[in-house]
């Protein structure tokens, strides 16, 4: 059984995002263990890229900040390469295909198993060529997760089924970003989701309320938070994972008993 599991065996979970590198390394590695000591159940690090084309203006931002930092992959491998040493919570990463096509398949996800990462979100890496590189992060014990839009039943029937770790459920057309409401009717998507798959769907895109959070909570597996964490960190800068902490267990705590 793949350590996400673990992230969805206790409760809603809450997964935590932040763009490695921003403003620096050492203030995302405090930023995420602030995360995990507020209750993350799992966390995603986003591996800076110069055309994040499912972000919004949040988080393309912070990959400008975290690239003008000087951040490059390897130094977002090494972090999570120490986070793994402190905590045994699941982590996956987010970037795009060119960045690890660029870095090379078997290269980035021996490298994924050597540290401990658990799972890869590739959003612009569509489901119907996902094959190559699954079939190498597959041989490392990486799982590739497969997100699902508010499109046809029969499509996110399709990629449902063959989904591993969790489910990434898309809350919303368009790119990253804090909404003030979601419209779309996710509780619909997740039920054809359990249809054919077991493995548990989490809604992201658009977050960011504790409000927002309880009622997604109520028929999802969990919740994905980016946008909103990633607004602290361009406020806060240094001083942020103390901030990062009370946002993140408010949130948290939107999801218990549910």
């Amino acid at each position: 059984m793949s350590n996400i599991a673990k992230a969805f065996d206790h409760g809603k979970a809450f997964i935590g995002f932040i763009t490695g590198g921003d403003p620096d390394i050492e203030t995302s590695r405090q930023c995420i263990l602030e995360m995990i000591r507020a209750g993350a159940d799992l966390i995603e690090i986003g591996i800076p890229f110069s055309d994040p084309i499912a972000e919004g203006v949040v988080i393309q931002a912070a990959d400008l900040r975290a690239l003008s930092s000087g951040t490059t992959t390897d130094k977002v491998l090494d972090m999570a390469e120490s986070l793994r040493k402190e905590t045994d919570v699941p982590m996956v990463f987010m970037t795009y295909l060119n960045v690890v096509f660029k870095y090379g398949y078997e290269k980035f996800f021996s490298r994924c198993q050597q540290i401990g990462m658990d799972g890869v979100i590739i959003p612009d890496m569509p489901y119907e060529e996902k094959g190559e590189a699954d079939e190498v992060a597959s041989k490392y014990g990486v799982d590739v997760i497969s997100l699902i839009a508010p499109t046809s039943a029969e499509r996110i029937k399709m990629i449902a089924a063959d989904a591993k770790g969790f489910i990434y459920v898309v809350s919303s057309m368009g790119v990253t970003g804090v909404r003030s409401e979601i419209k779309t009717d996710l509780e619909a998507i997740v039920g054809e989701i359990k249809k054919v798959s077991d493995s548990p769907a989490a809604v992201g895109f658009g977050i960011s309320t504790p409000e927002q959070a309880a009622k997604i909570a109520a028929y999802a597996d969990g919740i994905i938070v980016g946008s909103a964490i990633v607004k602290i960190i361009a406020e806060y800068g240094k001083d942020a994972p103390k901030h990062v902490y009370d946002y993140v267990k408010s949130m948290k705590d939107a999801t218990k008993n549910l």
